[in-house]
């Protein structure tokens, strides 16, 4: 009698692949650099599925249909997770893993990961918006349900087993009737390629079913990166590698006017390259090369603009284009006539640099017609398409490998470094490194845009809010839409962060952590707690009381228990702070002591407490160190960064006078993650970050009744304002 474990057939070869057929697309001709594995196609037809119209839902048909994109088998039982995004510190090289093993019923630990690697894992238009898990891993656990679905067919045939009766755990499909008789998902691979699929889409696990995710995971790149293993940009070494320093201007708006190289030209060693805008010291040493880059002589007509960063506001409200209505309900002008009390006040935020631990970095390497490029980035398919274009190659010759990234936060969509890498390579014929020093860093960023908010509002004899007028300039609409109950309101965006003109801004702008939010709900949460102190009610009863929103009012509460709030009218003396917003799909609400030094004007925060709703938690581990970075990085923007300028020159280049949060500033952080496991996960990497201007606002106006419209609140700005106490 033959043991349970022989009892198998050797299923149909015309299924197996010892290799990559011709006519499939590009990537899976790419895959083979992984060897084998268990590959599953989608055919694309009429009527759709459910899986296909939800991917079509996002970004287009760019997402590829076919599955196997997502994921590979191979012969070892070791699955690889491949994906677009990039890993910026927001952990979805953690999470992803957590989602795939799940729906895959395979264990945490025999997941590989390879992110951002243009040759190998599927299309994607960039790491940001907190899209990584509330978006991708839909598409990671579908290919996985499938992949899952064709292996239990292929093991029904080698086992010769009922469909009915087989179960998958750790990577092996059993008869739970019989269970020796199994067989690995390695073994049905066989290390080879099996092209099937099926006919019907199985439903995803329900959150009832899960082991893996919504359990606590430590991220899996703490150890490269803590023992210096981890590989960034700047780490690339390639044979024959030299380093370029790039002539820059001193401002923004600048012209060459004229330059003599001849110098820097006579060094040991060195290589001067013109290039049309590009103007280069190259050497083998980048010391070499920065003291070259020294020795050019060159200059430039100056821009005079007239905008410096006290006249940008009023530049910008001149320059605003027609509104766009993000929301609106009742009629203005009845909300106006029944308030006893309006109040119309303005808010200010200045420009805000990424400042990434890391500068932009890439290589650049050449041979044979097709380019290699390694580069800190965001958006990886993006760079392949604008380094195809700058070098005249087509897309299909150029190759991006995302390196781990040291510090995004949105600074790292624009990458120029790599299209200077890459001309450099191929003017040279060598490997290039490009290394934006800090004060590069600081010139090029794209700032988060200087904004300027306008509300008028208003409320009854009651103490309820019937008016809300709401006008932001520039900052954009992600986080101004009302979800407060009020009768009649209004939210206009007059320009969103991008601008409508180059014109607009002095210097290039872009998204900054949750772009947007950080404006708005700054604005709102202050302008809530001064129209609360009117109507002698306590800033956290004065949210609520016009609420509906469960789930804001969850996040509210649970907030107010863990801190410990007690009811009283601001300002108190207490300096308690509240704010609370919506992004990426997580509600958030956070509450914060401070103390103020009238003196000096110092802040000093002592506590902080931030509740977030982000529906299920896959790593609640990783969501709370993502609420805790946000908390430490919100200081930055609340109290002391902002960058300062002058007719297109950046007057802030170094961290001796750009101030970003010290270790000193810290203060206690407590963070509550409300369940709520029956809805969809919902972004976390930005979320806790919006509420820190509005919360520290508003603790500065309980402890002292000084009312700061300009973020960053500095020491100065806090003293003018207790002046108007």
């Amino acid at each position: 009698m033959k043991k349970d474990s022989d009892v198998h057939r050797d299923y149909d070869e015309s299924i197996i692949k010892s290799s990559f057929p011709l006519n499939r697309r590009q990537f899976l001709k790419r895959l083979g650099v992984l060897g084998g594995g268990i590959i599953i196609y989608f055919t694309v037809g009429d009527p759709l599925t459910w899986a296909q119209r939800r991917r079509a839902g996002f970004l287009g048909a760019r997402v590829p249909a076919d599955f196997n994109a997502f994921l590979r088998i191979g012969a070892d039982n070791k699955v690889t997770c491949l994906t677009g995004k990039t890993e910026l510190g927001q952990g979805p090289i953690t999470s992803l893993v957590q989602m795939l093993a799940e729906e895959l019923d395979v264990s945490y630990d025999s997941v590989d990961i390879i992110m951002g690697d243009t040759d190998l894992c599927p299309w994607d238009a960039g790491t940001f918006g907190s899209l990584s898990t509330r978006h991708f891993g839909v598409f990671l656990r579908e290919a996985a349900s499938e992949a899952k679905g064709v292996l239990k067919e292929l093991a029904a045939d080698y086992l010769m087993c009922p469909m009915g009766r087989l179960q998958t755990k750790d990577g092996v499909v059993f008869d739970k009737t019989r269970p020796r008789n199994r067989v690995t998902y390695g073994r049905l691979t066989r290390g080879r390629i099996i092209e099937k699929h099926l006919k019907k889409l199985p439903l995803l696990k329900p959150t009832s079913e899960f082991t893996i995710m919504g359990k606590p995971y430590l991220r899996r790149d703490a150890y490269e990166k803590v023992t210096g293993k981890a590989q960034y940009a700047g780490d690339i070494r390639l044979p024959g590698m030299v380093y370029a320093k790039i002539l820059r201007p001193p401002a923004h708006g600048a012209r060459l006017k004229s330059v003599d190289t001849s110098a820097a030209e006579r060094m040991r060693g060195v290589r001067v390259i013109r290039d049309g805008d590009l103007i280069a010291a190259l050497h083998e040493y980048p010391d070499v090369a920065e003291k070259a880059l020294a020795e050019i002589n060159a200059q430039f007509d100056m821009p005079m603009t007239g905008i410096d960063d006290r006249s940008i506001f009023d530049h910008l409200l001149k320059r605003a284009p027609d509104p766009e209505i993000a929301s609106q309900e009742g009629n203005l002008k009845t909300g106006e006539g029944s308030a006893t009390t309006v109040f119309e006040e303005t808010y200010l935020n200045s420009y805000v640099s990424h400042a990434p631990m890391e500068t932009h970095t890439a290589v650049a390497n050449i041979e044979k017609g097709r380019a290699t490029v390694w580069v800190s980035t965001q958006r990886p398919f993006g760079v392949k398409e604008e380094v195809a274009s700058a070098l005249g190659f087509p897309s299909k010759n150029v190759h991006v490998v995302a390196t781990f990234v040291g510090g995004g936060f949105g600074g790292k969509n624009l990458d120029r470094e790599a299209v200077e890498a890459a001309r450099l390579a191929k003017l040279t014929g060598r490997p290039v490194q490009v290394a934006w020093s800090r004060a590069e860093e600081f010139f090029y960023d794209t700032f988060r845009p200087a904004a300027v908010v306008k509300i008028k509002s208003g409320i009854d004899d009651g103490g309820d809010i019937v008016l809300w007028d709401y006008n932001v300039y520039f900052a954009g609409q992600r986080g101004c839409e009302q979800f407060y109950e009020i009768p009649h309101h209004r939210e206009a965006v007059y320009g969103g962060w991008r601008g409508i003109s180059p014109d607009d801004h002095p210097f290039a702008v872009g998204p900054w952590r949750a772009p947007a939010n950080n404006t708005n709900t700054y604005a709102r949460d202050l302008h809530m707690n001064i129209m609360a102190s009117k109507a002698s009610t306590d800033p956290l009863e004065f949210r609520l009381r016009h609420l509906r929103d469960k789930r804001m009012i969850g996040v509210l509460k649970a907030a107010a228990k863990k801190f410990g709030w007690r009811s009283s009218k601001a300002p108190s003396d207490r300096g308690y702070g509240i704010s609370c917003g919506i992004d990426a799909g997580t509600y958030v609400a956070t509450m914060a002591e401070v103390d103020v030094d009238k003196g000096s004007g110092k802040v000093q925060v002592k506590r902080v407490v931030c509740a977030q709703d982000m529906g299920f938690v896959v790593n609640p581990e990783g969501a709370q160190m993502q609420m805790e970075g946000c908390i430490t990085m919100g200081l930055g923007y609340a109290l002391t960064e902002e960058i300062r300028f002058k007719n297109g020159q950046i007057f802030d280049l170094n961290f001796d006078t750009y101030e970003i949060p010290r270790f000193s500033w810290l203060p206690k952080i407590e963070t509550v993650l409300v369940e709520n496991a029956n809805l969809a996960p919902q972004g976390g990497g930005e979320p806790a970050i919006i509420c820190m201007g509005g919360v520290i606002a508003t603790a500065i106006y309980d402890a002292t009744g000084a009312k700061l419209f300009q973020l960053p609140m500095t020491p100065a700005r806090v003293k003018e304002a207790l002046k108007k106490v």
